[in-house]
């Protein structure tokens, strides 16, 4: 048989791909400003968490108290048509009283028999409020959850819901009586979100949008099951050449091990490993949806940069007795590696 010439794409197929991407666009515009109705003045905020859905992956929200955290996590569920559950974390709270205990039960012919009852962990998106609170017993049962979709109870396997996220808060003022995350669970989140004080304005907004009759209120753009779709199409987004090799110049930037700069290797103890990269490039191709565009961009990567290697970092004990900033030090670094040729 001979090779038959390549054939370029018909009309047809152009234009259903074309209506594929403005449908996209649409839709994924639709939740932004769902959320955006609820939430005033925090569109990094919203960008950076709407990413993380998108990517796939969960997120920590670090922030002092009363900045709309939870209300931005249930403004996503809604937006995103997830169903999602919220667990206040503390010291005395079990692991059991997170993913679920066996019970002894008794049907009506009299027989006793173990059943298993689940806890809020069943949930499409979890809200972990505060979650340095919990002991690392319990942080350990979470982050089995986190990274394998399911947990184990008395040698038995149960599957989480699909898809499955957790948007976790963390105090960072507040560390009296709290169990610092352990670097494994750290880099299991995909970013870590820092949640900032809103400017004058918007907090005047704020004020003048919730102390009256009406309320802030976020719109449903998603059915349950089309979230799955645009987790696909971010998927398949191209990523250039530039980029990839932009990343791996900057992650690879941010190690002692592997750093140009003999500065880094006295002010860094560890840096970030290869997840690191992948949620650079995850994240990144999710801003860029969000954004309106099916590639992602240099600038999409140093929007993205700070949360994704913030918590995949740690300054030697020199760097921080003379005062180095981690987020300065990560400006540095993504202007040297993501800078034009």
């Amino acid at each position: 048989m001979s090779d038959m010439p390549n054939q370029p794409p018909s009309d047809e197929t152009t234009d259903k791909t074309i209506g594929r991407i403005d449908r996209a666009l649409e839709t994924i515009a639709a939740v932004r400003a769902g959320v955006g109705g609820a939430i005033l003045g925090q569109e990094r905020v919203i960008d950076l968490t709407l990413a993380t859905i998108l990517a796939g992956g969960h997120g920590l929200l670090v922030g002092a108290p009363g900045l709309a955290k939870t209300r931005l996590v249930e403004a996503v569920a809604i937006a995103t048509g997830l169903d999602w559950g919220r667990v206040q974390f503390t010291p005395d709270l079990m692991p059991s009283d997170i993913i679920g205990s066996e019970i002894l039960d008794q049907d009506s012919a009299g027989k006793r028999n173990f059943r298993f009852v689940r806890g809020p962990v069943f949930t499409s998106l979890l809200m972990a409020d505060e979650i340095n609170r919990a002991s690392p017993r319990t942080q350990s049962a979470l982050l089995q959850a986190m990274q394998e979709g399911q947990v184990t109870v008395s040698g038995v396997t149960y599957s989480l819901p699909e898809p499955f996220f957790v948007l976790a808060t963390q105090n960072p003022i507040e560390q009296e009586g709290t169990y610092p995350l352990p670097e494994a669970q750290l880099d299991r989140f995909l970013l870590q979100i820092d949640v900032p004080f809103p400017d004058r304005e918007t907090e005047r907004q704020v004020l003048l949008a919730t102390t009256g009759d009406g309320d802030l209120v976020a719109k449903a753009a998603l059915k349950p099951g089309e979230l799955a779709n645009l987790q696909s199409f971010v998927r398949t987004m191209p990523v250039g050449e530039k980029i990839l090799d932009s990343v791996l110049d900057l992650v690879r930037s941010a190690r002692p091990e592997s750093a140009t700069d003999p500065e880094i290797r006295d002010l860094v103890a560890w840096g970030p490993g290869p997840r690191a990269g992948q949620a650079l490039i995850k994240a990144a191709k999710a801003r860029a949806f969000l954004r309106g565009r099916v590639s992602p961009s240099l600038d999409d990567v140093t929007a993205i940069a700070r949360a994704a290697l913030a918590h995949r970092m740690s300054l030697t004990w020199r760097a921080r007795a003379d005062g180095l900033d981690l987020a300065k030090l990560i400006d540095r670094l993504v202007q040297e590696a993501l800078r034009p040729a």
